[in-house]
């Protein structure tokens, strides 16, 4: 069954979304009028008055809509009503888009990253950070098996987030499969590869994967690889924080 327009229209829009939680990130974001909100998003258990005062104000202040919610409602939109205090927020990012529809906008070669299983928020958020200050047109992030984008993330990236062109998918071994039908090279990095990344050159549109902080790429996503690359050390050492290691993909344009 094919979608219809006005339904991947409408999902087009929800991938643009980033929904961030929290009575500080949501403040701090409310007061960078730069970033674009769409919607604010209170339990009508708060107080108030204080910060709940101070981001309603800011709210109406920006003519940004304000949607009150019963507690478990709005646990529902945060997906953590451990930490979302009662407060959440939907961010419109262009730059945030469904795999899809990159690959068909695309005219140009391209270098992506893309996450296999890393789930921890901090990594996620300094590996965006990388990109989005080197050589690197979009991070893959599935939304199963990876850490979500949490304010960790967000604190991690230093506000990056806002402005890096992130891919969105149910799972990474979908995504690339869609990229390999588009002639996409998949590069994984291993200890035991003979070439280097630092040797290795291609011209065509590139996807490096980083694999889980503990278990590396998972044997699924192996399988699709086109190319190995090891990264040369000394001193015995055997691996590298998957963070700094998309930094040095980030910045090698070799």
């Amino acid at each position: 069954m094919t979608d219809s327009a006005e339904y991947k229209q409408k999902r087009a829009f929800y991938d643009n979304l980033l929904t961030i939680y929290g009575r500080k990130p949501v403040l701090e974001a409310l007061q960078d009028n730069s970033i674009n909100i769409y919607k604010l998003h209170l339990a009508e258990t708060n107080k108030s008055g204080g910060i709940i005062e101070q981001i309603s104000t800011l709210a109406e202040q920006r003519n940004i809509a304000i949607q009150w919610h019963n507690r478990q409602s709005l646990s529902r939109i945060s997906r953590n009503s451990k930490q979302d205090q009662g407060v959440a927020a939907d961010i419109q990012i262009d730059q945030h888009q469904s795999v899809d529809e990159f690959i068909n906008k695309q005219n140009n070669p391209y270098r992506l990253l893309a996450l296999d299983g890393i789930t921890n928020p901090q990594n996620v958020g300094m590996i965006i950070r990388s990109a989005s200050a080197g050589s690197i047109d979009g991070i893959i992030i599935p939304r199963k098996g990876c850490a979500a984008l949490s304010p960790l993330v967000i604190k991690a990236s230093v506000g990056t987030i806002f402005k890096a062109t992130l891919l969105h998918c149910e799972t990474l071994k979908e995504a690339l499969a869609s990229f390999k039908q588009h002639n996409t090279t998949i590069c994984t990095l291993s200890s035991h590869a003979e070439q280097s990344l630092f040797d290795y050159h291609n011209d065509q549109s590139t996807i490096y994967v980083l694999g889980n902080e503990t278990d590396g790429v998972s044997t699924a996503i192996s399988q699709m690889s086109d190319q190995q690359l090891a990264i040369p050390m000394n001193n015995g050492v055997e691996s590298l924080n998957v963070a700094v290691t998309a930094a040095l993909i980030a910045f090698n344009q070799s």
